[in-house]
């Protein structure tokens, strides 16, 4: 049951017609976080090579298109404006190259021996790791290098069209704009060879790319590093033979490279004193320099996408790193519910327990109630059916249904009503408390009935003079649709698992409105119920720990709620209690610096709270996110075993509440579905319940329609009445 204090009269315009209905913020802002995230995703995905990649490579291929003064010409083809021109390195040059770099550990390794030994080399740099790694472009460029397009992706052109090459080819560019604020017009093919080794399916692209405006360059002496076939045979393969010139191919990435840094730092002073001058490719043609600096909108389209490139590596990193936490909180949360629920239903079911004498004086029962009139006749007569001297007290929050003229009609004995203008849930608790005429006071919400035995179960713990609240067992009433079926797993999983676990450990953190029960002195000394938050159960809750009282779980105090039945009812229901939840943890926030009690569940209950009602539930979608991005980029086969085992985990977990609580485990049935639909929806209502609460935003008391299905326990579910853990004949 929730009040609220006025209804919103529809918005008109200056004009007196209706107004155009914006989105809330609160709805926009956790969809653009949704959206922003996704495209981060993307985007690492894009520049890992985890999307769009094509790693097919042609097998050889006739070469009788290719004209003969290629496939006999040098390594440096240019094919630019129609020409077929090929050149050769000089004499005593030697132009070392290296593909598909940068890569953080090797280049920088690389680029140090070049520069112990003075020596440029050309760097044919893949767009995607140039993206990722900007800084090791720049210190190339400045170090007096030159930089080569490699491709974006690194795939065989040859199965490419045009459009896919010009994407490659833009995308590469890009990316070195980024970085060194500069354009190259070297270009070397993935999967390249030697010129001879040019064939009918690469020719046309060699062909298309020299129209494109870029120098195609090949190598004529392959180091073969890639192979790691040691030091010295490195040096053999990459020298060449009576002082010719060479371009030489070697790799700064796509590996352990330390093979080709070690041949590297022996090679260079021995070809030295040969008489090599190692140069970048321009220097050794005496020709101008490929570098071309960039302005503009160009520099800054390429500086905005490393910045893109950064951040999405940057996120995705925090992702990850979330993900780790998540998963520790889950199976942390597990393990500690497992553990601990077994321990709590061990100890109140042994025989013999007892929380203290038995207590059977008369209680008051409180009923808030604000335009209940489906439901309320069930309420009452379901307490009047009780087994133990009660006095029920039926407040009217201000009732526009007839609410309390349906109760006043009744006629029922022990059963008053107290009519108050709508001041909220709170307000109305207290003005119950103070008509309230016996010490000990349950609680309940108008759309709930009990079972006989349910005050009797909720009561014995004050028989412990420490006891200052019980927490009863809610149950849904209407579970047979499926929404109703998903908050039933969620009740008897989340919510009676997580009471027994923080019974245990002695911070229980929510007294559930639908069935709980009060010291009336324990309330006093708190001050009542306050509608400082939406979540006045839990606050309450929170204050009685903090003034030192006990807070237990009874398992057998079953009450039966009306479940909202509409995905914006539960919506709605859930943002109260999420930002509620936020509320009270933030007005007891003090409890973590203070001593006795309260300091006690400041440095025990609110970090435990916090982790698992408020992280953990906002961090769970990164599982889902990562399944979807594993079954999507890969790897497919392991992300799906490591979905299925979080949800063999919580299926235990479900089994073994259900177990404890006495459930059918028919339910069940629908756990995986709810994993995938419902929690969504949950996560989107805590993500918007955090924008709500850093916006400053205020929620108002909202109120649930009801149906009235909930008349009585559903049969099958009603359990032998018990009493300290015995059944009672």
């Amino acid at each position: 049951m929730a009040s609220r204090s006025h209804r919103r009269r529809p918005a008109t315009g200056a004009r007196g017609g209706p107004r155009r209905r914006r989105v809330p913020m609160r709805f926009l802002l956790p969809s653009l976080v949704l959206v922003a995230l996704l495209a981060m995703l993307m985007l690492r995905g894009y520049v890992h090579s985890e999307i769009l990649a094509d790693h097919r490579v042609r097998p050889p291929a006739p070469a009788d298109k290719v004209p003969e003064r290629i496939l006999k010409g040098g390594p440096v083809i240019d094919t630019r404006s129609g020409r077929t021109d090929t050149l050769r390195v000089p004499d005593h040059r030697l132009v070392l190259t290296f593909d598909d770099g940068p890569d953080p550990v090797w280049t920088p390794k690389v680029l140090d021996v070049l520069k112990k030994h003075d020596a440029h080399a050309v760097f044919f740099v893949t767009g995607s790791m140039a993206s990722r790694h900007p800084g090791l472009v720049r210190r190339m460029v400045d170090e007096g290098h030159e930089i080569g397009l490699h491709t974006f992706n690194h795939p065989d052109l040859s199965y490419q069209s045009k459009k896919r090459i010009d994407w490659e080819l833009s995308q590469n560019q890009l990316a070195i704009t980024g970085a060194a604020g500069i354009r190259t017009s070297l270009f070397r093919p993935p999967y390249s060879s030697f010129s001879a080794a040019m064939d009918n399916e690469s020719w046309p692209v060699t062909q298309y790319i020299g129209s494109r405006g870029y120098i195609t360059v090949v190598n004529d002496t392959d180091s073969e590093d890639w192979q790691r076939p040691g030091v010295e045979e490195i040096i053999r393969r990459a020298t060449p033979k009576d002082g010719e010139g060479a371009i030489v191919l070697m790799h700064d990435s796509g590996g352990d490279r330390s093979q080709t840094v070690a041949a590297l730092d022996r090679m260079l002073p021995g070809l030295r004193d040969d008489g090599y001058e190692f140069d970048n490719l321009t220097e050794a043609l005496d020709a101008p320099s490929a570098h071309s600096a960039v302005g503009g909108v160009e520099l800054w389209k390429g500086k905005v996408w490393i910045l893109l490139v950064q951040a999405a590596e940057k996120v995705t990193g925090v992702l990850v790193a979330g993900l780790a936490v998540i998963g520790s909180l889950v199976i942390g949360r597990f393990l500690l519910m497992l553990v601990l629920s077994g321990a709590h239903a061990r100890r109140v079911r042994r025989r013999g327990f007892r929380w203290g004498p038995p207590v059977t004086e008369p209680v008051s029962v409180l009923v808030p109630a604000y335009n209940e009139a489906k439901c309320i006749e069930n309420t009452v007569r379901s307490l009047t059916a009780g087994e133990h001297p009660i006095e029920i007290v039926v407040v009217d929050d201000g009732s526009s249904d007839g609410t309390a003229r349906i109760v006043e009609a009744m006629g029922l004995p022990n059963v008053r009503v107290v009519r108050q203008l709508n001041a909220g849930k709170p307000a109305a608790l207290n003005r119950g408390l103070a008509n309230a005429r016996y010490d000990i006071v349950v609680m309940m919400d108008g759309d709930t009935v009990f079972e006989p035995s349910t005050v009797r179960e909720l009561v014995q713990p004050f028989g412990d003079p420490r006891v200052g609240a019980v927490a009863g067992n809610a149950k849904v009433g209407n579970k047979d649709s499926l929404i109703g079926a998903w908050q039933h797993i969620e009740y008897v999983m989340g919510f009676n698992l997580d009471r027994r676990m923080y019974d245990v450990l002695r911070c229980m953190p929510t007294i559930p409105g639908a069935v709980g029960a009060f010291r009336r002195s324990a309330l006093e000394r708190v001050g009542g119920m306050s509608d400082d938050t939406l979540a006045e159960d839990t606050d309450i809750t929170m204050a009685l720990h903090r003034d030192g009282w006990r807070v237990v779980y009874a398992e057998n105090a079953r009450a039966w709620t009306e479940a909202p039945e509409t995905v914006q009812q539960l919506w709605s229901q859930r943002y109260r209690w999420s930002y509620g939840t936020m509320q009270a943890i933030w007005k007891h926030r003090r409890a973590l610096i203070e001593t006795g009690p309260s300091g006690r569940f400041g440095r025990v209950g609110l970090p435990l709270v916090s982790l698992f009602m408020v992280l953990a539930p906002l961090l769970a979608p990164l599982i889902d996110i990562f399944l979807l991005y594993g079954l999507v980029f890969g790897p497919t086969q392991k992300t799906i075993v490591a979905w299925l085992g979080v949800l063999a985990i919580q299926a235990v977990c479900a089994a073994y509440a259900f177990r404890l609580d006495r459930e059918p485990m028919t339910h069940l049935i629908s756990l995986p579905l709810q994993q995938i639909l419902y929690r969504q929806l949950m996560y989107v209502v805590l993500l918007q319940s955090w924008i709500t609460a850093l916006t400053g935003g205020r929620l108002r008391w909202q109120k649930l329609r009801r149906t009235g299905v909930v008349g009585a326990p559903p049969p099958a579910d009603v359990q032998p009445p018990v009493l300290g853990g015995r059944p009672v004949p």
